[in-house]
């Protein structure tokens, strides 16, 4: 049996859409339209890619166990160099063309209504990190935490994602050196939403500038506002000093008000262009930005945060009133779950390969194959009656790794109901006791052999 035929038999008879994408005329049409060439061997683009996927599946097994998981005859290092052949744009190619057929546009011939809310696609951006192994080409190119002296650290990249809030699929994933911030690259996430389309983060990505871009783009906004700007719900005319700041863009107009704690008001553009942004580009901004500020408290018990302030572009407070805002910022920490599931589940926090290039492509085939698995999930919660976010992402990446050609979907386990559950912030199991490194290897072994004591 060829490489690819298992998992395009799979996902023929879970979504053919999916299986399309994965069988060797899709990955040989990636190629061709990246100019790449091939000579037909066992290496070739199809076996590559889906060993590539294989290997994932097994939680980033050695590329020395990928033979007996194939039941091929290779080498570990003749398949490193089959991905180093393959470019980095087809695995990009193939990740957002899957992304963008299971999300289709809102204005296609088929509306996803799978997770809409009030009639809006929303989706969740998040900023995370990976490690990976200590070699000079990446530790110049990503960087490792400040607080690690050279050669006592790993290098470490900033990812960026975006998930759709209703089915968890990966959208996007971006990644850049440590130190990035996430709002130097939201930008390039705004070409996957579209008009009408809910873009929803933490503090984080909450700016004038950001609410701006994407209302030029007709997409609406939900964040948590920025812990500097100060939003006070009390509204006192204000006075003549107050009026100048508010012509300076330091303080918003105050426009109308819709609740206690709920109002509308105008965000002056600020005079100082963001760092990420370039003069010609901030000057196409908008000179005010209209935008509702409202607040509401967290009553329950264990919750670090007591009331949460969020700033929104969804401006109808019979369409969207204060308590439906608020369920809806909630759906933000799923972000959190689905990260965890791709790093902490499936072995992304740790990459393995050793170049800035095979640590792209790896970062993709993860995010690839973290989409296979929500397909998976998809499937089964309408085939089980539940809803997708009490089943277990294990359990199914599991199967998918296990899976028969031509087997039909099991039930996954379904993990217990705990809404409002609190859990400390600590861990329960202790580490070895050694000694963190706090210079380079090198010089502890030398100290070794001249028989001082290493401390």
């Amino acid at each position: 049996m060829r490489l690819h035929q298992r998992l395009v038999s799979i996902f023929s008879g879970i979504q053919k859409a999916v299986a399309t994408h994965l069988d060797e005329q899709a990955i040989n049409a990636a190629c061709r339209a990246e100019k790449y060439t091939w000579r037909e061997r066992l290496f070739n683009p199809t076996n590559t890619v889906h060993l590539f996927i294989l290997q994932i599946l097994n939680r980033n097994t050695a590329l020395n166990d990928l033979p007996r998981k194939s039941h091929e005859s290779f080498t570990g290092s003749a398949f490193c160099k089959a991905r180093q052949r393959l470019p980095l744009r087809v695995f990009q190619r193939l990740l957002r063309s899957l992304a963008e057929t299971l999300l289709p546009h809102p204005g296609g011939e088929r509306i996803d209504k799978e997770g809409r809310w009030r009639g809006h696609r929303t989706f969740i951006m998040d900023g995370s990190s990976c490690s990976m192994p200590d070699t000079p080409e990446l530790q110049q190119h990503f960087g490792q935490p400040g607080n690690q002296r050279p050669g006592c650290g790993f290098p470490v990249a900033h990812l960026l994602v975006l998930f759709h809030a209703g089915t968890g699929l990966l959208r996007e994933i971006l990644t850049s050196p440590l130190r990035t911030h996430d709002m130097s690259q939201v930008a390039q996430l705004h070409p996957a939403l579209q008009p009408g389309d809910i873009g929803m983060g933490d503090r984080g990505f909450c700016s004038y500038a950001h609410l701006a871009l994407l209302s030029l783009r007709g997409v609406f906004g939900v964040f948590r506002i920025h812990q500097q700007r100060k939003v006070d719900f009390q509204f006192v005319e204000p006075s003549d000093s107050d009026a100048a700041a508010t012509r300076s863009g330091r303080l918003p107009r105050w426009l109308y008000r819709m609740g206690a704690r709920d109002h509308v008001v105008a965000w002056i553009k600020p005079k100082k262009v963001p760092e990420w942004m370039t003069a010609s580009q901030y000057a196409t901004l908008p000179e005010r930005q209209v935008v509702r500020e409202l607040r509401y408290p967290v009553g329950q018990p264990g919750f670090r945060v007591r009331e949460v302030t969020l700033v929104t572009t969804l401006l109808d407070p019979e369409l969207y009133p204060l308590e439906a805002l608020a369920e809806l910022y909630r759906q933000r920490w799923q972000a959190e779950l689905h990260l965890r599931d791709l790093k902490t589940t499936m072995n992304m926090d740790v990459l393995k390969c050793k170049t800035v290039d095979g640590v792209l492509k790896e970062i993709h085939v993860f995010a690839l194959v973290y989409n296979l698995v929500r397909v998976v999930l998809q499937a089964v919660s309408r085939r089980q009656h539940i809803s997708i976010v009490r089943l277990s992402h294990i359990d199914a990446f599991r199967w998918l790794a296990s899976a028969n050609a031509g087997e039909a979907l099991p039930k996954i386990v379904v993990n217990p109901d705990r809404p409002d559950r609190v859990e400390p912030r600590v861990v329960k199991r202790r580490p070895k006791e050694y000694a963190r490194m706090t210079r380079p290897r090198a010089e502890l072994r030398r100290q070794l052999l001249e028989g001082k004591a290493v401390a």
